[in-house]
């Protein structure tokens, strides 16, 4: 893996299986679903919005999502949604926390994935790949406090609220994730 202080795992690790999703480094073959969660109003409707599907079509790479610690979330060989621990950026808006670590959780899904427990299944994966490579480093998680389906995955998947911030136009949740630290 390339990068900074986190960057000790292989990337791309093996392919992480759960109960029913492959966990994987991005391939050619997710390049239309990538478009598609990028120009969906409801998938990035606490993001930013869409962009331009035309767009998207001329300038996604062949191969979109290649970069180390973005998993695509496949089921019965098709991707349907994305997990990140990407670096946290000092430059963005909002609280500069020590305590919440390098990392931050992201995820999104395709529209007809939803409900059905995919993105708790995969995240819950992806961060437990995390803490056996990183143990006890913590991992920030920071969505809209008008996502309630968002808080409420936070919250099953561990995270605890730290504090709150307006950026973007719109009151902002930052929870953190602590491992338990191996003994000795």
């Amino acid at each position: 893996m390339t990068g900074t202080g986190t960057a000790s795992a292989d990337w791309p690790p093996t392919p992480i299986r759960t109960g029913r999703l492959v966990l994987r480094a991005a391939e050619g073959r997710d390049r239309a679903a990538f478009i598609a969660l990028f120009a969906s109003p409801e998938v990035t409707a606490y993001t930013g919005g869409p962009r331009p599907r035309d767009e998207l079509e001329r300038t996604a790479p062949a191969v979109p999502g290649q970069r180390p610690r973005c998993f695509v979330a496949e089921l019965d060989g098709t991707m349907i949604g994305m997990v990140t621990l990407d670096e946290r950026d000092p430059e963005r808006p909002g609280p500069a926390r020590p305590d919440a670590g390098r990392v931050e959780l992201g995820y999104l899904f395709l529209p007809h994935a939803w409900g059905h427990g995919y993105a708790a299944e995969a995240c819950a994966a992806v961060l437990g790949w995390y803490a056996a490579a990183h143990p006890g480093e913590p991992v920030a998680l920071c969505t809209r406090t008008d996502n309630d389906r968002a808080l409420r995955l936070a919250v099953t998947l561990g995270f605890t609220e730290v504090e709150r911030f307006a950026a973007y136009g719109a009151e902002q949740w930052l929870g953190v994730r602590h491992p338990a630290r191996p003994a000795g």
